[in-house]
This record gives C-alpha cells, sequence and structure tokens, in this order.
C-alpha cells in the first residue's frame, strides 16, 4: 500500500471514530464531512443537469479517450493569464470525474500565490500542500475527503516567499511521481498559476502527464496565448478549453462554453 493510500485509509478512520489526531495537527474528521456549495460557477454540483454541466462531462469523456489507453492519470490545468477560469475548470473537471469513475479524484491547489479552489467550494483548512512540502507532516494531514463523489482536495496551504522554488522542488516531483505511479487507478488534476506569470507551471508541466490549456475569451491577446502555448511545446497538451464562449460560436471536441464573472 502506497504512502497515498495509507493517507486516505487513514482519514477514512479518522473520519468515521471522529478522532483528532494526538499531535493536534488538523481535525480530519471535522473536515471531510459533505460540504454544501452554492458557488454559481460550480455547476457541475449546483446546476448538474444544465448546458454548460453537459459541456464539462464531453471535456470528462474527451479526456478519458485521450488517457485510457496509457493511462495518464496526472492533469495539470493553466492559463496564459489570471482571469481565464481555469480554478473553476479544475474544480467542475475534477468533480464530474469523480462522479463518473469508481474511484478516489484528487485535486490538488498548485497555485499557492493565489489559492481559490478551497473558498470555492467553501473549506476551511488548517495544513495544505506548501506545508507539506516545507515540513514533514505526513500527507493524510492535507487531504481532505470533500464528500463530493470521491473527490478528495489537497489545498494550498500556506503562503510562502518563493513558491517556485518549492513547486519545483525534488519533494514536488516526488509526489507527482508518487500519485503518477501508485495511484493508478484515479486522476489527478492540478490546478497551477497562469504560465506566463509564473514559471512553477512549467516546473510541474515537465512532471505530469499532460496539460489542460483555458482560454477565456476576450481575456488574453492571441499574442499571449500563442507564447503561453508555446511554453509547453514539447509537453502533452491534451486540449484547450475555450471559456466564456456562447454556445453557437463552438467549434472542435475540446471546447466548452461558459459564461460567467470568474476572475480566476
Amino acid at each position: 500500500m502506497s504512502k497515498l493510500e495509507e493517507a486516505l485509509e487513514k482519514a477514512n478512520k479518522l473520519r468515521e471514530s471522529g478522532r483528532i489526531n494526538e499531535a493536534g495537527k488538523v481535525d480530519v474528521a471535522r473536515e471531510t464531512v459533505p460540504i454544501e456549495v452554492n458557488n454559481k460557477n460550480l455547476v457541475t454540483i449546483t446546476q448538474p443537469y444544465s448546458p454548460v454541466a453537459e459541456e464539462y462531462r464531453k471535456l470528462k469523456s474527451m479526456i478519458l479517450r485521450k488517457t485510457k489507453k496509457d493511462f495518464l492519470n496526472t492533469i495539470m490545468i493553466t492559463s496564459a493569464i489570471e482571469g481565464e477560469g481555469k480554478s473553476v475548470t479544475s474544480i467542475n473537471l475534477a468533480v464530474t470525474l469523480a462522479q463518473a469513475i469508481d474511484h478516489s479524484i484528487l485535486l490538488i491547489d498548485a497555485d499557492i500565490r493565489k489559492p481559490m479552489i478551497h473558498e470555492y467550494l467553501g473549506i476551511e483548512y488548517k495544513y495544505g500542500l506548501s506545508d507539506y512540502l516545507t515540513s514533514d507532516i505526513d500527507i493524510s494531514e492535507v487531504m481532505i475527503k470533500t464528500g463530493i463523489g470521491k473527490l478528495v482536495l489537497i489545498p494550498a496551504g500556506s503562503s510562502v516567499d518563493n513558491p517556485l522554488e518549492l513547486l519545483s522542488s525534488e519533494k514536488m516531483k516526488a509526489l507527482i511521481k508518487e500519485v503518477k505511479q501508485r495511484y493508478v487507478d484515479r486522476y489527478v488534476i492540478i490546478d497551477t498559476p497562469p504560465i506566463l506569470s509564473f514559471a512553477e507551471s512549467i516546473a510541474i508541466g515537465a512532471n505530469v502527464d499532460g496539460i489542460i490549456f483555458v482560454v477565456k475569451e476576450g481575456r488574453a491577446p492571441k499574442r499571449m496565448i500563442e507564447d503561453a502555448l508555446n511554453l509547453v511545446k514539447g509537453l502533452n497538451l491534451l486540449g484547450v478549453v475555450f471559456n466564456g464562449v456562447e454556445k453557437t460560436s463552438l467549434d472542435g471536441q475540446y471546447s466548452r462554453y461558459y459564461k460567467d464573472k470568474t476572475n480566476y
């Protein structure tokens, strides 16, 4: 059994018993109760039968087709600049996968500079990814069972002075390698910073199996999008998600439409 599998088992036991670990580091039982999500952007939760939620299911199907043969299970979500909806896309995709697959889906918020996933999901936490990478706490201390299907969240964690150094560290590489090799029956979705603004997304991208690139209509100039895509040249770009596009304007299997006021 891998460390991550042991961590999930430990989290389950703590939730069932209601115990807090003896070090008092985190109340796993409290944090793993099912959450109530009211954010309108998370349509796969709040409006599961809407046309927009259906577009996420199409995205999920595309990813399954492209990754099933070799099971490319670690997927990074990024964008050229902020405000394109990458975090919303990460959550909705993870939720859709969690609803469709009889295995745990691990969602990692690696945008330590501006973490949003815990806010969208309404989750409070004590420790997260950065805390795991900078200390000797067990991985189980940062894994939160959301109660949404089998979706497990690793939130971003405490702010740090140099996220690039942290996310390009050997410990981060080891974590991705662990989930890639040991989580062979599960998908791992990693939300990362905008790729033109911060270099940590490039570092993470070199260690994952595939990349989904989010583009919001009218947000980033074409030149910026091209520059961003050039940065991931040579990596496995699974597809581009078009965000904020009217349904009648869609073209291609990678597209979806989603009109919102998401800022990140």
